[in-house]
C-alpha cells in the first residue's frame, strides 16, 4: 500500500513521509472531534441515541457533493455542522507508524514502541502476546489521538498467507499457516480495538485487516501487483487464502477490511460484489466499513482497464460494496456516476453510513475526547518502560533456533573474555523494525546488546546486506583471536520489501562467502545469525560443522539487540518456532512465482506450497526450533474412535460415504467435541517455553493437506517438572475440510493425529 503505481504520486508521497519523519517535530494540539459543547441542537451529537439513528440524522442533513466527501480517506469538513476533517489512513503493523498522513511524531511524542516485525511475533506462537502486543499499540495510538498526533482508524494487520517465500512483504504477515494467521488477527484485532465493558459496541482504535484476497505478489519478473490476476481455486480460495479474513470478521469483530489491488480470477478485488457485499458483509457479517487498497480503484481503471470510464468504475466499486476509497478517485468521479444513472444516492449513503458508524463506535461524535473513556491516555503513555519490555519480551519469544551443535549455546558470559561480532547486520538500526515502521523508543543493535554483557570485537565485513564485496580477510581475523564469533547477516528493505520480491533464495552477495571464510578461521564456536523476514537456502552452513549454532531473528524491532543477546547468552531459553518454511534454492527454480496453485501437481513436476502441500525437501520446516532443555510429551487421553449419529434414513447409513456436508442439518456439529490430554515434561536444567502443536494428517480425499494445524499452545515448565496442556477439539471445525468445489465437509476415517513428539490415530465413522 506504500508504494504507489504512479510515480508522480509515489514521489509525493514519499516527500510527504520525510516531512513526517525530519519536519513535523511540532507541538502536540487538540484532537479532532465534532460534536463540541455547542452542537447539541444536532441529532447525532445525541449519546443518548442508538448508532444507527445517529448516523441516519447525519446523512439526511449533508448534500451530495458533501456526501461524496466521506467517501476518501482525507474526508473533508462540513464546518455548518461542526465536522472537522479527518484522515482515516494511519498505520500501526508492530506500533504506531509514521507511514500514512493520519499520524506523526512530534516533541511532544517523538517516538512509540516498535516492536518486532509480526512474521518473528508469530513465531512465537502465543496468542495472548498477539493480544498483549495490539493493547499496548492501542494505548499508545489513543495517546497520540488525545494530543493531536494520530488518527483512529489503523489499517493493520495484514494478514495474507506467506505462500512464497520470495514475496518481500511476508514480514509484514504471520506466516504461512491460515490457522496461525487468524490468531494472530483475531488476537491482534481484539488488543488494538479493546471493545467490551459497558458498551461492546465501542471500539478503542479501529483495526483493518488487510489485503483481501489472494494477494502475494507485488513485483517479481516484470509481474506486478497492479495489473496481476490472481487465477484461484474455489478449494485453495476457502482452505488457504479466506480463513484468516473470515476468523478477523467473525472472531475479532474487526472494524474493517481493506480490499487489494489485484484481481481474483478476472475480477478486481475491489469491484467485486460476491467478495465484498457477498462474503464480508453477507456471510461474515462484517460490523464497519470496506476500504481499498490506495488508489486501488484508480488501478482497476487506469491499470486494468476493467471499465471503460472512471464513472464506471466509482459505480462498480460502490455497488459492489466499498465504502472508502483510499485515494481521490471516488471524490472525483462519484457524482457524474450518480448524475449518469450507474449508480443511486442510496448506494453512496450506505457507503458513507458504514464510515460514519464506525467514528460513531470510536467516539468521534461524542465531543471531547479527553472526557471520554480513553481520555486520561498522553504522552506519559508511550514509551512506558513496560512497553518497551514487552517489545524486548516479544523479540525473545519469537527468536528461533535452529541448529546448536552439541550444545554451543548458550555462551557463558564469564568464559568469553572476547567475542567477535561480524556482519552487515550486526550494528543496524531501521533494519531491526522492516517497514510500516513508526520512529521508536530507542534502539539496542546486536552489537550494543552483545557488548553489554562481554567485550566485543567489531567488523561490519561487507558495507551492507548487498555485500557486493566482502572483506573476508580483516573479518576472519578479528574472529581468530575471539574465543566465540557471533555473524549477523541477512537481509533489509532493499533485498525484500513493498514492490520488492526476491527472484532467488540464496544471502544476498557474498554473504556466503563472508561467513563460511569466517567460520574456517574462527577459534572459538560460530553463531550464525540471520535476520530477514523470509527464510534463505542456507544448506552450506546447516551442514558446516564449524558453524555451531544458527538464529533466526526475523526483524526483530527495537530491542533487538538485547533479546539477541539474552537468547545467545542464556539469559532467556530460546521458544520460537518457525512460521513459515524454508526452501532450497532448487523450489524457485521450478516454482512460479505467479502460480497460485497451492497443491501438488504430479503430472507437472509441481512440488505445491506450504507445509500443508509441499512434497520437496526443504532446508527447515514449518514449526522448527530448537531449545536449551529437552521437553517429553506423554499423552494422558484422546479419543480413538468418533461416532457421528445420523438421522434415520440418511444416505450415509446404508452406503459407504468419505465425507458429510458441513451444513447437513440431520447431525448437531456443536456436540461433536472432544478433549486431548497431555502432559510436558521439562527433561533438563533450565526452564523455559515449550510450543506444542496439534496436527492432524486427514484421510486422502478431496486433494487434502499432508498434514494441518489444529491448535498451539505455549507453556512455561520449570526445570524437572510437567506441566498440563489440553485441546478441545470440535469434529466439524478442526476435522474438516475443503473439498474440489468449495465446499467445507467432515472428512470420515483414519485421522493421524501428531501432538508434539506423539502420533494418534483417530477414527471418524458414522
Amino acid at each position: 500500500m506504500r508504494e504507489n503505481r504512479v510515480l508522480t504520486y509515489y514521489s509525493v508521497l514519499v516527500a510527504v513521509t520525510l516531512v513526517f519523519v525530519t519536519v513535523s517535530r511540532v507541538s502536540g494540539q487538540k484532537p479532532v472531534f465534532a460534536c463540541d459543547a455547542g452542537s447539541n441542537g444536532f441529532g447525532f451529537c445525541d449519546t443518548s441515541l442508538g448508532v444507527d439513528a445517529r448516523v441516519a440524522d447525519l446523512v439526511k442533513r449533508l448534500s451530495l457533493g458533501e456526501k461524496i466527501g466521506f467517501l476518501v480517506n482525507s474526508a473533508g469538513n462540513v464546518s455548518r455542522l461542526g465536522i472537522p476533517k479527518y484522515e482515516w489512513w494511519s498505520e500501526a503493523l508492530h506500533g504506531v507508524s509514521y507511514v500514512g498522513p493520519g499520524t506523526k511524531f512530534s516533541n511532544v511524542v517523538p517516538g512509540a514502541t516498535s516492536f518486532p516485525q509480526p512474521i518473528l511475533t508469530a513465531a512465537s506462537f502465543n496468542a495472548s502476546l498477539f493480544e498483549a502486543i495490539g493493547k499496548v499499540v492501542s494505548n499508545e495510538a489513543r495517546a497520540m489521538y488525545n494530543v493531536g498526533l494520530a488518527g483512529l482508524t489503523f489499517w493493520s494487520p495484514n494478514i495474507n498467507i506467506f505462500r512464497d517465500p520470495r514475496w518481500g512483504r511476508g514480514q509484514e504477515t504471520p506466516g504461512e499457516d491460515p490457522l496461525l494467521s487468524s490468531k494472530y488477527a483475531a488476537g491482534y484485532v481484539r488488543g488494538l480495538q479493546q471493545t467490551g465493558g459497558k458498551d461492546p459496541n465501542r471500539l478503542k482504535v479501529a483495526a483493518c485487516c488487510k489485503h483481501y484476497t489472494a494477494y502475494d505478489l507485488d513485483n517479481w519478473k516484470g509481474i506486478d501487483r497492479y495489473h496481476f490476476n490472481a487465477k484461484v481455486s474455489k478449494q485453495d480460495l476457502d482452505d488457504t487464502f479466506q480463513p484468516p479474513f473470515k476468523s478477523c470478521v467473525m472472531d475479532g469483530n474487526v472494524a474493517s477490511v481493506m480490499c487489494s489491488y489485484n484481481q481474483v480470477n478476472g475480477k478486481p478485488t475491489c469491484a467485486d460484489p460476491d467478495l465484498l457485499s457477498g462474503v464480508i458483509r453477507g456471510e461474515w457479517k462484517l460490523n464497519g466499513y470496506i476500504v481499498s487498497d490506495c488508489d486501488s480503484v484508480d488501478v482497476l481503471y487506469t491499470s486494468q482497464h476493467y471499465t471503460k470510464t472512471p464513472e464506471e468504475a466509482a459505480a462498480k466499486s460502490i455497488l459492489a460494496g466499498l465504502d472508502l476509497d483510499c485515494g481521490s478517485f471516488l471524490g472525483k468521479h462519484t457524482e457524474a456516476a450518480v448524475k449518469g444513472g450507474m449508480v443511486n444516492e442510496a448506494a453512496v449513503d450506505k457507503a458513507i453510513s458504514n464510515n460514519f458508524a464506525t467514528l460513531m463506535r470510536l467516539g468521534f461524535f461524542d465531543g471531547d475526547p479527553r472526557k471520554q473513556q480513553f481520555g486520561n491516555l498522553g504522552p506519559k503513555d508511550v514509551c512506558s518502560q513496560a512497553n518497551q519490555e514487552l517489545a524486548r519480551e516479544a523479540a525473545r519469544q519469537g527468536i528461533v533456533l535452529l541448529k546448536n551443535s552439541a550444545g554451543s549455546l548458550p555462551l557463558s558470559n564469564t568464559a568469553i573474555k572476547n567475542l567477535a561480532v561480524i556482519g552487515p547486520n550486526a550494528n543496524v538500526t531501521k533494519t531491526m523494525i522492516g517497514n510500516y515502521e513508526g520512529t521508536p523508543c530507542k534502539y539496542t543493535t546486536p552489537l550494543q546488546g552483545l557488548a553489554a554483557l562481554v567485550t566485543t570485537s567489531y567488523h561490519q565485513g561487507c558495507a551492507n546486506v548487498g555485500c557486493g564485496t566482502a572483506q573476508n580477510n580483516e573479518a576472519a581475523n578479528v574472529a581468530a583471536v575471539a574465543d566465540a564469533t557471533v555473524l549477523v547477516v541477512g537481509a533489509d528493505q532493499s533485498i525484500e520489501a513493498e514492490s520488492r520480491d526476491r527472484v532467488d533464495l540464496n544471502l544476498p552477495g557474498q554473504q556466503q562467502l563472508l561467513i563460511t571464510t569466517v567460520a574456517r578461521a574462527a577459534k572459538g564456536p560460530v553463531i550464525l545469525v540471520i535476520m530477514s523476514g523470509g527464510g534463505f537456502d542456507i544448506s552450506f552452513a546447516k551442514n558446516d560443522d564449524k558453524i555451531t549454532s544458527i538464529l533466526w531473528v526475523g526483524y526483530p524491532g527495537e530491542a533487538g539487540g538485547a533479546a539477541i543477546a539474552d537468547v545467545i547468552f542464556g539469559h532467556y531459553n530460546p521458544s520460537g518456532r518457525l512460521p513459515m518454511t524454508w526452501y532450497p534454492q532448487s523450489y524457485v527454480e521450478k516454482v512460479p512465482m505467479d502460480n497460485m496453485n497451492m497443491r501438488p501437481d504430479p503430472t507437472t513436476g509441481y512440488p505445491g506450497r506450504t507445509y500443508r502441500f509441499y512434497t520437496g525437501e526443504t532446508i527447515y520446516a514449518f514449526g522448527d526450533g530448537l531449545s536449551y532443555t529437552q521437553f517429553h510429551h506423554h499423552l494422558v487421553n484422546a479419543p480413538k474412535l468418533v461416532n457421528i449419529p445420523l438421522s434415520e434414513g440418511h444416505a450415509c447409513r446404508s452406503s459407504r460415504c468419505t465425507s458429510l456436508d458441513l451444513d447437513d442439518s440431520s447431525y448437531n456439529c456443536e456436540n461433536l467435541a472432544f478433549d486431548i490430554n497431555l502432559r510436558v515434561k521439562n527433561m533438563g536444567k533450565r526452564s523455559g517455553f515449550q510450543t506444542v502443536f496439534l496436527y492432524s494428517s486427514p484421510p486422502s480425499i478431496h486433494n487434502s493437506p499432508n498434514k494441518h494445524l489444529l491448535g498451539f499452545e505455549k507453556v512455561f515448565v520449570q526445570a524437572q517438572s510437567e506441566s498440563a496442556v489440553k485441546f478441545s477439539v470440535n469434529v466439524c471445525k478442526d476435522l474438516s475440510l475443503v473439498d474440489e468445489v468449495g465446499t467445507r465437509k467432515v472428512a470420515l476415517g483414519h485421522h493421524l493425529l501428531h501432538i508434539g513428539d506423539l502420533k494418534h490415530s483417530l477414527s471418524l465413522r458414522v
